[in-house]
């Protein structure tokens, strides 16, 4: 897990009234005003605290007609509250070298669209294994995949979900066997030079 994206979290984290929002909305998706009322707080304060937790990406937004519906992203808020504890504990793995992962951060930030898209699929070695090594972090380990629902995941990021299923197999990151596919360990993927 990034440092940086830990260190983020806890900051945000660090503030009452976003901690009493989580707990509402993980009982129920509620717009802002509905919040509002509810906490007893103004729409624009409201908004603030939700635009922080939105920017740790622990809450998402749906639109139903008009009105933006808020929701807590539990897988994430999930990974986040364990990060902290694996890293103690020396089960997690932390990337510390900044420059490293601000090197990275770059090159993602040159193909990846501000909602997370794929621009187009890096032609240099490299590149093409840090969007990769980004894309297979929405896989989970252990879990068996149908051809069907890596296609539908990797859609999301990009149209051509055949190159980039392919290139999961040729750099050791996926195994497949009869249209199934699995996340092999990190130890067998292709090393980022």
């Amino acid at each position: 897990m990034q440092l940086s994206k830990l260190v983020t979290f806890h900051k945000v984290m660090g503030d009452a009234t976003r901690i009493r929002i989580l707990a509402l909305l993980a009982k129920s998706p509620k717009n802002g005003q509905a919040l509002a009322g509810i906490l007893g707080l103004t729409p624009p304060t409201i908004t603030h605290h939700l635009a922080k937790l939105r920017e740790t990406g622990v809450v998402t937004e749906k639109r139903v007609k008009n009105t933006v519906y808020f929701q807590v992203n539990e897988k994430l808020l999930q990974q986040l509250s364990l990060g902290m504890m694996e890293i103690v504990t020396g089960k997690g793995e932390l990337e510390m070298n900044q420059e490293k992962t601000g090197e990275h951060a770059r090159i993602l930030g040159n193909y990846l669209t501000k909602d997370g898209k794929l621009k187009t699929i890096p032609p240099q070695r490299k590149r093409r294994l840090i969007v990769l090594y980004h894309l297979a972090k929405e896989f989970e380990p252990g879990r068996k995949y149908p051809e069907k629902e890596i296609n539908d995941i990797i859609k999301k990021y990009h149209e051509d979900f055949a190159t980039i299923r392919r290139e999961f197999i040729v750099n050791h990151m996926m195994y497949r066997e009869n249209s199934i596919y699995e996340l092999n360990p990190k130890e067998l993927w292709a090393k980022i030079e």
